[in-house]
């Protein structure tokens, strides 16, 4: 795909929502403890008294704006690497997209099952051995603003994702290294009530797979054809981390 660039017939698509103080973050009920957002201090700016350079201090959570779940984020996966570790070939890999963008604007509580998955097999053939799964949501359009974004009222969040069956399938017989998701992580805002609580966050990490959360212009993409380009940094035994996530895709498809 690579040789393709010059030519046109190759674009490069960035996933990745811009990091500032006001990217939406995850909010917590008591007593579990929040993540700080991300901050930015100024060490110097071109300054005479404290050099010749600009740069800053950052100060953020693990899992803020796009960002990797590792496996160790959580406890089924306590045992499994951390994101310093994670294989090159698992962060340059095929993916591919399902679109339920349609359905979740009718329902943010929308849950991907199973018969989704295999009905989108049937039209564009088997999940990528080694690749991502994308879900498509349309919820990037609210990622300005942290009310829209987490959606909560008085019964909580309100936000598509998976539902219990279905991650457990993505998790045991899919052939996929991850998944990622548009929302703030990648279980539904009423995930914390199912049979298995953040079944995506359980049994995805818990297989050593990840998550991939926060993603932006999966409208851009084919269903098929994407090689995806995942740049986390590599905290030494991190849960995650911030990354930088790109698309290579045919152009016009």
């Amino acid at each position: 795909m690579m040789h393709a660039l010059p030519t046109g017939d190759v674009e490069i698509i960035d996933l990745t929502a811009p990091l500032s103080s006001e990217t939406p973050i995850i909010q917590l009920p008591p007593p579990f403890v929040n993540t700080p957002g991300f901050s930015l201090s100024e060490l110097s700016r071109y300054d005479d008294d404290r050099g010749f350079w600009y740069w800053n201090a950052i100060e953020t959570g693990e899992h803020v704006g796009t960002h990797v779940d590792a496996p160790n984020h959580w406890i089924t996966g306590r045992d499994q690497i951390g994101v310093d570790r994670i294989p090159l070939e698992h962060l340059v890999a095929p993916a591919v997209v399902i679109d339920k963008s349609a359905e979740c604007a009718d329902d943010p509580d929308f849950l991907l099952e199973v018969p989704h998955v295999e009905d989108w097999q049937e039209e564009n053939g088997p999940l990528p051995d080694g690749g991502w799964l994308l879900f498509r949501t349309g919820w990037d359009e609210r990622s300005d603003d942290q009310e829209r974004f987490l959606n909560v009222d008085e019964d909580g969040p309100h936000t598509p994702g998976v539902s219990v069956e279905c991650a457990q399938w993505l998790a045991t017989t899919a052939p996929i290294v991850g998944m990622g998701v548009e929302t703030v992580g990648t279980d539904a805002g009423i995930a914390g009530g199912m049979s298995t609580p953040f079944p995506c966050h359980h049994h995805l990490l818990g297989a050593g797979k990840y998550g991939l959360t926060q993603l932006q212009n999966l409208a851009k993409l084919p269903a098929v054809g994407t090689t995806l380009i995942v740049a986390p940094l590599p905290i030494v035994d991190g849960s995650g981390s911030p990354a930088r996530v790109l698309a290579l895709a045919p152009r016009g498809k």
